[in-house]
């Protein structure tokens, strides 16, 4: 079975089969990752995974999950964050949305009898 070397920052290099190292590749490259647990310390590692450690890892067997970003994700978003406030205004006003859906099936029955 083919072994791949890794660093873990805290007990340096260490060795692991590809059934120990999980691939994400994502449809934004700077967001794929490769991670594996340290078998000295057991701490999850995770780091970039560049196209060079993506050939590299998948040549060695270890199989890429693949993960495609929402195009919502990458939408510019202008104006002010969203605070508290506005949340409370949002839950308010969905109470009272409740309210005037009530009245109306009220209206709606009474004009059907």
């Amino acid at each position: 079975m083919t072994t791949i070397k890794a660093s873990c920052p805290t007990c340096g290099d260490v060795e692991l089969t590809p059934p120990q190292v999980r691939l994400v590749v994502c449809t934004v490259p700077a967001w794929s990752f490769y991670a594996f647990d340290c078998p000295e310390c057991t701490d999850e590692v995770r780091k970039h995974a560049t196209e060079d450690v993506v050939r590299l890892l998948t040549t060695g067997g270890v199989p890429a999950e693949r993960w495609s970003v929402p195009a919502e994700a990458l939408e510019e978003h202008a104006g002010p964050a969203i605070g508290w406030d506005d949340v409370l205004d949002f839950s308010l006003s969905l109470e009272t949305t409740d309210v005037v859906a009530a009245a109306l099936a009220a209206v709606q029955r009474h004009h059907a009898a």
